[in-house]
């Protein structure tokens, strides 16, 4: 079996995935908290692999940026490869003040102003939730490993750069943050949260404050690699 995507045969991603959005990312997780680890996708340069995690199998896989290609891969994971569990392990921009760099967010639900839901399946819906079982199960590992984890809304958006438009002022986030509820931003979960929610699946979203846009603090690409463990971690212990 194989789709336009993924060259995976049948039998070779396991039933839960974890996705970085980062392929490289999705490489570095494999080799340094998996054991027999196989490759089992390199098409268009987007690295998957499956391995075991304490004896459980557990696939990594990138997902690429935005919704678009999120929707893409989750979408041929749960309905061509029979995976039931898809957790996006990502990066956001803090819309709190109290938001430090490297903390922890779970995604409660995602908010978005994007088409996505409406162009995929007719959805008129801007609001989209994980599974709460999966979430229970995060909260759970992170419990037990004393890590910190915030639970929120999250604001899933189709641009990472934007043009001031209609002359506002303050910043749009504002009014997303204050009438949305939204604590964070990044560009996936709600397509994640909608295709599962299509599909009959199970999503969820952990995610690790990259930058701020209250501070304007940002973490480097090197102190990336090193502030997002907790989040690999909690991850990969709810196994």
């Amino acid at each position: 079996m194989s789709t336009p995507h993924i060259s995976a045969e049948n039998g070779q991603i396991a039933k839960t995935v974890l996705m970085p959005g980062d392929p490289l990312r999705a490489k570095k997780i494999a080799e340094t908290f998996l054991a027999g680890v196989v490759q089992i996708n390199a098409v268009r340069g987007m690295l998957g692999f499956t391995g075991n995690y304490n004896g459980k199998p557990v696939s990594v896989m990138g997902s690429g940026m935005g919704m678009p290609s999120i929707g893409i891969y989750t979408y041929e994971l749960f309905t061509q490869y029979g995976v039931e569990n898809i957790i996006r392990l990502g990066s956001a921009g803090g819309y709190l003040p109290d938001l430090a760099l490297y903390d922890v967010v779970m995604a409660s639900s995602a908010w978005t102003e994007s088409s996505y839901a409406h162009t995929m399946s007719g959805s008129e819906e801007s609001i989209a939730y994980p599974s709460e079982a999966l979430n229970k199960t995060l909260a759970d590992s992170a419990k037990v490993q004393n890590i910190p984890l915030r639970a929120g809304t999250i604001h899933s958006s189709d641009v990472f750069y934007r043009e001031p438009w209609q002359g506002e002022t303050p910043p749009y986030w504002h009014k997303i943050r204050d009438e949305k509820g939204c604590m964070a931003v990044e560009m996936e979960s709600f397509a994640l949260f909608h295709n599962a929610k299509a599909t009959g699946k199970n999503a969820a979203c952990l995610l690790t404050i990259s930058d701020s846009l209250v501070t304007w603090e940002a973490a480097s690409p090197e102190e990336r690699e090193k502030g997002f463990v907790n989040m690999m971690k909690i991850a990969l212990e709810a196994l």
